[in-house]
């Protein structure tokens, strides 16, 4: 069968699971820009509660952003999806064979459309409060150490959160917990890695800023370092990792039984061995 006669029937069968992907980046890109006005802006209607340190103000939106990411992935619609809502995230899970290949394209294609969609949205219906300087449409390009400085910062971060989120879902006991622990992480990023590349870790968010704001600056690391990194993490997993198999790409963390999100009957493409070519 020709792939694109798999892609129409994957689309057929999965597009639900399509729709939770672009749904959960557009949250989480609309999060992220409102959040952004509110705590930037100079005329935030919450500016004079704010503190004046940088720093505190990206703990604020830490916070906020890891409280976004438990919700997203914890949502039902995130516990059928998986909530990759990240390209290089379902990379790695189409590298340890939990998506079927034309899942992982449907699914980067859906997270695409989410960022541009809601970033779009943004733009639209805030003007001029989401073009501000101070906001600059949420965009992420490299710090004033540069593009190499920024690659690196990128590689890093995504690197170690591949290697934590396999950690956690190859655990019994943590695996429940990986949600709450990617939301942690995120928080850090945000407060010690976003004044070197923006703490972008997704490319799919970046392109979708960066076509809001008509600003590509550095866009192609975003699209390179992130996805090497998983890749690279999940390869190197693998190499390692002698214990538990991971039992689905479901970032709250599930197994094919009564706990599971899915229902009998129906083809998710976490279980690929489950699925008829």
């Amino acid at each position: 069968m020709p792939f694109a006669a798999h892609l129409r029937v994957a689309f057929r069968r999965h597009w639900p699971y399509y729709l939770a992907e672009a749904a959960g980046l557009a949250f989480f890109v609309l999060c992220a820009g409102l959040l952004t006005v509110l705590l930037e802006h100079p005329a935030s209607p919450l500016a004079p509660w704010l503190p004046m340190q940088p720093v505190a103000r990206r703990a604020l939106m830490g916070l906020g952003m890891a409280l976004v990411i438990v919700s997203i992935v914890y949502s039902p619609w995130g516990k059928r999806s998986g909530a990759h809502i990240n390209p290089a995230v379902t990379l790695a899970f189409w590298q340890l064979g939990k998506l079927r290949t034309p899942d992982a394209v449907w699914y980067v294609l859906a997270q695409l459309a989410g960022a541009v969609g809601a970033a779009q949205l943004l733009r639209g219906s805030l003007g001029r409060w989401y073009a501000h300087p101070a906001v600059n449409f949420t965009v992420t390009e490299p710090g004033p150490q540069g593009p190499l400085v920024a690659f690196w910062a990128e590689f890093g971060i995504s690197f170690l959160l591949m290697i934590v989120l396999l950690v956690a879902l190859h655990s019994g006991r943590l695996k429940r917990w990986t949600g709450v622990v990617l939301g942690l992480l995120l928080a850090v990023y945000i407060v010690f890695e976003t004044p070197y590349s923006g703490m972008s870790l997704n490319p799919a968010r970046s392109l979708g800023t960066a076509l809001a704001a008509g600003s590509y600056q550095g866009l192609w690391l975003y699209w390179v370092a992130p996805p090497l990194a998983t890749w690279l993490a999940t390869v190197l997993f693998r190499y390692l990792h002698h214990g538990e198999d991971l039992e689905c790409a479901v970032l709250a963390g599930c197994g094919p039984g009564p706990a599971s999100p899915h229902t009998a009957g129906e083809e998710p493409p976490h279980y690929p061995t489950q699925q008829p070519e």
